[in-house]
């Protein structure tokens, strides 16, 4: 089955919003948080999202950053497997929370909130908030406008 966009993406449509983009993207990444530890925030929000275009482009640049395919296999399930680091594991379960706002009353509850600042500080958990609200945009844009995988961003 080929799936058809029903617009080019928007962020390519208006450049002030590429611009905007591209300025998120280095402010998450220029605080110290691991890149890994960024690529399976990203993954997984984009798994809980049904984003196949960032599901997609975020394993193979995992991949190509030498990633392993035990611990790309097991991102949907890292509770359940010995691959992640407890840092990791923090990490995700914050992407988990702040990307399922609404399925709680307390949508980042503070034994998650506690457990990602016991193993990041203050501008890393920054970073790593911003870049999950980062990738919810991402998400949001491309399962909307069906945005297919895989895409040429690079």
């Amino acid at each position: 089955m080929i799936i058809e966009p029903r617009i080019a993406n928007p962020a390519g449509l208006l450049p002030d919003a590429v611009k905007a983009v591209n300025l998120l993207y280095k402010a998450a990444h220029s605080a110290g948080v691991p890149q890994r530890t960024l690529e399976l925030v990203h993954l997984r929000a984009s798994q809980i999202n049904g984003c196949s275009a960032c599901v997609d482009s975020g394993a193979r640049e995992m991949r190509k950053a030498g990633e392993t395919d035990e611990r790309l296999f097991a991102v949907a399930v890292w509770r359940e497997t010995p691959y992640f680091t407890e840092a990791e594991r923090a990490a995700l379960a914050l992407a988990e929370a702040a990307t399922r706002l609404a399925d709680r009353p307390d949508a980042v509850p503070d034994d998650v909130w506690a457990e990602a600042a016991r193993h990041f500080g203050e501008k890393e958990l920054a970073a790593i908030v911003l870049w999950i609200a980062t990738t919810n945009f991402f998400n949001r844009i491309n399962a909307a406008t069906r945005q297919p995988a895989p895409q040429n961003w690079g």
